[in-house]
């Protein structure tokens, strides 16, 4: 590997001769098969030749960030390699920086860990939720997330989880709420304690009456409802996109995922090649909730702004999800990839609604298609819905016809 780097023979010979050279030139390979660019590469080897000198003789115990910090000190020697004085403080950050990403690949990085009080009762709980209830991943980290804030904050005060009462509970959902948390999210944090101690009551690891007296926040059914940005508003975000620049191009086959057929952010994060049947032009997903997949037609607009983007964009990758990063590492993009994709531009287009990320073009897909005039039965059907409750509350948006029933003249029924 170094040799396809370097040309100087001496250069050659002082990265083969440092320390883990074969730990060294693997990871090198690897930065190469994802992407990196001839500079980037020199850049990680230089790093890492400082790194490996620095490095124990030994990395089978792991090495932690405080001890990647302790030695990413003393630059005398490098400095008169380079001739010339460091930025200590960068130099010390890309030392850092790139011993991290090498030490992971290898499997020696070890993250310090926070445990969580009370870790066999959260295991215990998260098994039944997946074997007897059946929930989603998602839906059990989420709730898991949820009581490991309260516990890290209960395990504190060094109590046994057999004697915690409501009062404790009432007091971590005003501190919760007091740290920057909205109503909306304190509600959600006592939904997860209430489902908990509802289970943990069933095992008798604590009065099974606490459950019954946790109550959040009060609020109103769809309260926020439109959440969504208006279809005019929708179309502008589109046209904003129609430009050459390769994010826009991406971006763009994203948004028309999740506004024309209402496709939750995970739903088209996780879209693949084998998805689309262009000769048939159909597109299947996989739907996260009622677990398993659903096949559409696929509309021209769709299908012109997706090929676009393969044949233009999508760098060339082993990984069969659609939708890449468009710099190396080239990966999958991740979950939380799509909120700053539609709430910066949303933003800078002066849209105004209550919520910005890609979930209210799903909003305003449903409310479009109620304007539309489709019933309640086809806009489930199309949104993938379970429950033709899950619909209904997209009736209250329908305002023209909301008012024609206000100015209906009802004296002639009476």
């Amino acid at each position: 590997m170094f040799e396809k780097l370097y040309a100087d023979p001496s250069i050659i010979s002082r990265h083969e001769n440092a320390p883990y050279k074969e730990e060294r030139e693997r990871y090198l390979t690897h930065c190469e098969r994802q992407g990196y660019s001839p500079s980037t590469l020199l850049w990680f080897a230089r790093e890492l030749f400082w790194v490996a000198r620095k490095l124990p003789p030994s990395l089978e115990q792991g090495i932690t960030l405080k001890q990647v910090k302790t030695i990413a000190r003393g630059w005398e020697e490098r400095e008169r390699c380079w001739g010339q004085a460091l930025t200590l403080r960068h130099t010390r950050y890309r030392f850092i920086r790139v011993a991290r990403s090498w030490l992971r690949f290898l499997g020696y990085w070890r993250e310090p860990e926070r445990p969580i009080p009370f870790a066999n009762l959260v295991e215990n709980y998260r098994g039944w939720m997946k074997d007897e209830r059946g929930f989603t991943s998602l839906t059990i980290d989420r709730r898991c997330g949820h009581l490991a804030h309260f516990l890290h904050w209960y395990g504190s005060r060094s109590c046994q989880i057999s004697a915690v009462c409501l009062n404790d509970i009432d007091a971590f959902l005003a501190y919760y709420g007091a740290n920057g948390n909205c109503r909306e999210s304190v509600k959600n944090m006592a939904a997860a304690l209430r489902a908990f101690f509802k289970y943990a009551g069933s095992q008798g690891w604590c009065s099974s009456s606490i459950a019954h007296g946790i109550h959040g926040p009060r609020i109103f059914t769809q309260e926020q409802l439109p959440s969504g940005p208006s279809w005019q508003d929708v179309r502008r975000l589109i046209s904003s996109m129609e430009t050459d620049r390769a994010v826009d191009i991406r971006d763009r086959a994203m948004v028309m995922l999740l506004a024309i057929y209402g496709f939750r952010a995970r739903e088209v994060l996780a879209l693949r090649l084998e998805d689309f049947d262009w000769e048939q032009n159909l597109i299947s997903v996989s739907r996260v909730k009622r677990r398993g997949r659903q096949t559409y037609p696929l509309i021209t607009i769709v299908g012109n702004a997706i090929i676009r983007y393969l044949e233009e964009v999508r760098p060339p990758s082993s990984h069969r999800e659609i939708f890449l990063t468009l710099v190396p590492p080239f990966r999958p993009l991740a979950g939380g990839t799509l909120y700053p994709v539609t709430s910066k531009r949303m933003a800078s287009l002066g849209i105004r609604v209550r919520h910005l990320g890609p979930h209210s073009l799903r909003h305003a897909c449903a409310t479009h298609l109620v304007a539309e005039g489709f019933s309640l039965k086809e806009i489930g059907d199309h949104l993938g819905h379970r429950c033709s409750l899950a619909t209904r509350i997209y009736a209250k948006v329908d305002l023209p016809s909301l008012r024609e029933v206000a100015t209906f003249d009802i004296g002639g029924l009476i």
